[in-house]
This record gives C-alpha cells, structure tokens and sequence, in this order.
C-alpha cells in the first residue's frame, strides 16, 4: 500500500531539521505517543544524520485481528538516514512480524514554512487480510506522525 502524509509547520527548514535531529525532541515525541519504552540513538553524519529509535508500543485499541498477530505489546525500530536537510530514508521495521515501511521523508520550503512529507511502501504479508492490516498500519503511522506534529509545533514555539 502507497502511505503519503504530509505536514505543515510554522518554520524554516532549517529550523524543523534542527528540531528533528535533536534527541531530546524524538524522547518527548516518544513520551507523548505514550509507547512503553524508547531507546533514541541520534548520530550525526555529514550533512545529516542517522537515527535508531526502538521502542516498544502497546498495542490496546488494535482490532483482535492485528493483536492476534502483534501481541500486547510490540518491538518497532524506526530508522531514518537524513543526508541533509532537505530529507532521506526512513524505515518501520517490526523484527518478527510480516509488517514493513520503508521510503522517503523530506522537507520543502513552502510559503513562511516547511512541509515536511512522508512516502512510505507499507507491506503486510498475511493472506487474506493483509490489504486491511496494510490500511491499520498506515493508519496507525498517520496517528504518530501526527503526535509529531503536535509537540513539533509546540517545540518550535518554544515550549521544550
């Protein structure tokens, strides 16, 4: 399934990727997810960065269907290779499971701001009901990315 979110912020580009390179913005994007665990490890690289957050989700308010296949809690690594400011990679892997996301993430000036995009493949590989599972899973990124958004607006305006 193709996933495409995108994001508005009240800020330059360069203001959202210092925001999105800080470690401590991804452990209170992590805290306001409400995941029950997160391990940040941000590396600067070049231009860029390279990011392994790997946390573990609960999973309460899946249908029975997904938690029969995620558990009540579930390991998710994330994993983004920022080459600069204007974007990179980012991956979803869930280690055990027959989910993935993997594609691109970037920032583009637009007006007085930054929209910031995410492209992502994501694949469910169960017979039958993986085109749903693929739908949740898209649905459930769109929910994180926009937690994200919450606490980036918020951290923009100076509540850090």
């Amino acid at each position: 399934m193709k996933f495409r979110h995108a994001l508005t912020y009240d800020a330059t580009p360069d203001e959202v990727f210092a925001m999105l390179s800080d470690p401590a913005f991804r452990e209170k994007v992590c805290a306001a997810q409400e995941v029950v665990s997160a391990d940040v490890q941000l590396t600067p690289s070049g231009g860029g960065f390279d990011l392994v957050i790997d946390q573990v989700q609960n999973t309460a308010g899946l249908p029975a269907i997904a938690k029969k296949i995620a558990g009540d809690t579930t390991a998710i690594t994330l994993k983004e290779s920022w080459k600069d400011a204007s974007g990179g990679s980012l991956q979803i892997i869930a280690p055990g499971k027959p989910t993935s996301a993997a594609g691109t993430i970037r920032l583009e000036a637009t007006g007085t701001g930054t929209t910031e995009t995410v492209e992502l493949d994501v694949k469910v590989k169960v017979p039958l009901i993986g085109g749903k599972l693929e739908s949740l899973m898209g649905d459930n990124i769109k929910d994180g990315m926009d937690v994200e958004h919450t606490v980036g607006a918020a951290w923009l305006a100076g509540e850090r």
